[in-house]
């Protein structure tokens, strides 16, 4: 496998002032009616002279071949003369973005799942990209695709499917990333490009299990809350119980004390405000 050798030309400005030089002395011999040599002249021109020069632009390159054979890459900007006989192949080094389309895949539980990722690469190696795989852009679409499913495939989506899980699709956002983004690099390092960055931009239920799913969020939110205010409440109790103990303001039997303590659970873990009513009797009438 070729990687990648830079390459210094020397400055095109000399071959194109000596173009401009044979071009006009063409034209006089063409005037002169010496149509050999201009015909001569115009062959090197047009053939060996013009053809060398190249332009690379800033954050670009070009990748010279000579009969097949890898010469080199030129990534220095500016204005360069080549061999004429080179094949030129311009590669961008700019930083590309793919937006990832929604993709519909299972989790590690096996439930339908919607995702989709953001990455940022660029070219890093440009021998590997033009000789290694046959269209390095459409290489890294594929790629993406196939490293986002294995993602998918290899977490749950919440704790609510794997309780045990340390890391899922939706909490571990930046582990996950992380491992999004070299398990890019290591596919993606035989066409010579870097991830930059790799994101999940986007991450949800199948719309076949959503409104399911959504309601055992919410009965799981119900009875997280429900059992914290019930820990609240028996705290609440205790110390109520504890503190009439403590200051003698009144002794309770076991009968009276169960009779106050669902009272207090009623008042303090119902949804709706309570309307107190005051006995004038007494428990035993």
């Amino acid at each position: 496998m070729e990687t990648e050798k830079t390459t210094n030309p020397p400055s095109g400005y000399g071959a194109f002032i000596l173009f401009l030089v044979l071009l006009a002395l063409a034209i006089y011999l063409g005037i002169e009616q010496y149509f050999a040599a201009c015909a001569i002249l115009s062959f090197v021109n047009l053939f060996l002279v013009l053809p060398g020069l190249i332009i690379v632009n800033p954050n670009e390159s070009k990748v010279l071949t000579l009969f097949g054979k890898y010469v080199g890459t030129v990534k220095k900007d500016g204005f360069f003369w080549v061999n004429p006989f080179t094949s030129k192949r311009k590669i961008s080094l700019k930083a590309f973005n793919l937006n990832g389309q929604q993709l519909k895949v299972n989790d590690k539980m096996g439930s339908p799942i919607e995702i989709a990722a953001v990455i940022v690469w660029q070219v890093k190696d440009t021998a590997k990209a033009v000789f290694a795989v046959e269209d390095y852009i459409q290489y890294v679409n594929i790629q993406s695709e196939a490293a986002v499913r294995h993602l998918a495939n290899s977490f749950a989506y919440d704790h609510l499917e794997d309780e045990t899980a340390q890391v899922t699709l939706r909490d571990g956002a930046e582990h996950v990333s992380l491992l999004l983004e070299q398990e890019l690099n290591a596919r993606l390092d035989r066409a010579g490009i870097e991830v930059l960055e790799a994101r999940i931009s986007h991450l949800a239920y199948a719309p076949e299990i959503a409104n399911a799913m959504l309601q055992r969020q919410q009965a799981s939110a119900i009875i997280a809350a429900r059992k914290q205010i019930v820990e609240g409440a028996v705290g609440m109790v205790e110390m109520a119980l504890s503190r009439l103990s403590e200051k003698n303001i009144v002794e309770l039997d076991e009968e009276r004390k169960a009779a106050m303590v669902s009272n207090l659970l009623v008042v303090l873990c119902g949804e709706k405000a309570v309307s107190p009513v005051v006995n004038t009797g007494t428990l035993y009438h």
